[in-house]
């Protein structure tokens, strides 16, 4: 059956970056003041890094072009070349960023796996710490994910966040949390956003994942590594010059948008009871907005399992050979949802 016998158009559930700017937000860019920012002139840039510090009680923030450039960022300004970052086994920095740590920053990661849990245990934490000596490099970065998208868009508490952040410290080792979906976190957990920051020493924030920005992450900490964080974003191609155009509605994303995020994990919450049900398919309840489904029971692959709802109209990705990701954010409603598992069911 294709998507046309299905009688719609396609549901987009392969990521929340996807997400499409607002009327609003699209009028913010045509109407901001714009100025030079790799001279600081921009006053929509200024305003909306003024803004981000604030919500993430930090001492100051950098408007950056995506979370990747700022976790690279961040690397590069804590750490020496040779050193060594602790991170989880599955996070994004070890996933999804082309080996940057090690491109970038010189640097060798250890990998530790959180089990269950979205952020190493404190013991994990001091076992992996490597002292700087004639044969091996020092550990110079912990650095931590929320939520962790590899497992589900799972949420790192801020007291899991502490511990692990107190180990490293006690040790001498910064700590950097990559919060691409921090938002997310905070909805999930009624937290505000600065209750996950307290302990680290820089943080991400993605503005153009559920926030619904067209691009952005911004990256906060004290001014003196925001400083340090400027010169390493020039030198990684990230100076921007009339970014106002982008930044104002990237402000909308920040101070309107957070709320409503708690939609979207209604609806992932719906959208995996459904799966759940169906034959075959396997779908445990999510935290926030990330499905992951075990095809397993279903004998069919995670790639064909996506071929087979693409054809009617519904699009994920697989994680791995039999897992795959269904993603809820702003566009897609309760009623995307039902018609997403009413076409899937036609399909397993």
């Amino acid at each position: 059956m294709s998507e046309r016998e299905m009688g719609g158009e396609r549901i987009d559930l392969r990521s929340d970056t996807v997400t499409m700017p607002s009327d609003r937000m699209r009028a913010a860019a045509a109407d901001a003041p714009v100025g030079d920012d790799v001279y600081g002139e921009d006053p929509s840039v200024n305003d909306l890094e003024a803004t981000a510090a604030e919500r993430l009680g930090t001492d100051a923030a950098l408007y950056v072009p995506s979370g990747t450039m700022a976790n690279q960022t961040a690397a590069r300004v804590h750490t020496e070349r040779g050193q060594e970052a602790i991170v989880e086994a599955e996070s994004h920095v070890v996933r999804y960023e082309n080996a940057g740590f090690a491109q970038h920053g010189g640097l060798q990661t250890r990998p530790i796996d959180a089990g269950d849990g979205a952020v190493p245990s404190a013991a994990q934490v001091a076992d992996a710490f490597v002292a700087d000596d004639l044969h091996r490099p020092g550990t110079g970065l912990l650095c931590l994910e929320n939520t962790h998208n590899a497992k589900g868009g799972l949420v790192a508490a801020p007291d899991a966040i502490e511990a692990a952040a107190e180990a490293a410290h006690e040790r001498g080792v910064p700590v950097h949390l990559d919060g691409a979906r921090l938002a997310n976190a905070a909805v999930a957990a009624d937290e505000p956003l600065a209750a996950f920051t307290t302990h680290v020493d820089s943080v991400s924030l993605c503005l153009s994942k559920g926030l619904g920005a067209p691009i952005g992450t911004v990256l906060a900490g004290s001014e003196a590594f925001v400083e340090r964080a400027r010169g390493v974003r020039k030198l990684l191609g990230g100076g921007m010059r009339q970014a106002g155009l982008i930044a104002a509605p990237a402000r909308i994303a920040l101070t309107e948008n957070v709320e409503r995020l708690a939609d979207d994990h209604a609806n992932a919450a719906r959208l995996a009871a459904g799966l759940d049900g169906l034959s075959g398919l396997r779908a445990a309840t999510p935290e926030t907005n990330i499905v992951l489904v075990d095809t397993t029971a279903a004998a069919v692959d995670a790639e064909t399992f996506v071929e087979r709802c693409a054809d009617v109209g519904v699009l994920g990705g697989a994680m791995d050979a039999e897992t795959v990701r269904f993603c809820t954010h702003l566009g897609i409603e309760r009623a995307d949802v039902e018609a997403a598992l009413t076409r899937i069911a036609a399909v397993v």
